[in-house]
């Protein structure tokens, strides 16, 4: 939140805190694309479910089959594939490890509860993040 007396301009730039740039690839996502991300990676579940429950509508098979997808794709790369498609990527405490099976657990199961992504601090980041210690930054311009 601005304060009266401070101008933009002085504010730290979104990241900063983390240690991150302001701009470019390694910065903090924009909410428009990672919404766009998860809506990706939502269409995608409801497909894989849909392949299992033919001829029948997937219902809330699609929630679990969200779940499956961004944990193993999580751990194995960092990445959900709406976030490869979309460039962007979730950026780990330890630069240069794989992503904890308990974060990937964790920061998913809230993401599923949808509200603690909606909950962002002032850089934007949601609660699943700040709770796992992540962050889902540009990957590419």
């Amino acid at each position: 939140m601005a304060r009266d007396d401070v101008s933009p301009s002085q504010q730290p730039a979104r990241g900063s805190a983390l240690g991150l740039p302001a701009k470019g690839p390694g910065s903090l996502a924009p909410f428009g694309r990672r919404i766009a991300a998860y809506l990706v990676d939502s269409v995608a579940a409801a497909f894989v479910a849909g392949l299992v429950t033919a001829p029948e509508l997937p219902r809330l098979w699609s929630l679990p089959a969200f779940g499956v997808i961004t944990v193993v794709f999580l751990v194995l790369t960092g990445q959900t594939p709406g976030m490869r498609l979309l460039g962007l990527r979730l950026a780990h405490p330890s630069t240069g490890q794989r992503l904890a099976l308990w974060r990937a657990l964790v920061r998913t199961g809230l993401l599923m509860l949808l509200v603690p992504a909606l909950v962002v601090d002032a850089d934007g980041r949601g609660l699943h993040d700040r709770l796992t210690d992540t962050a889902v930054i540009r990957d590419r311009v």
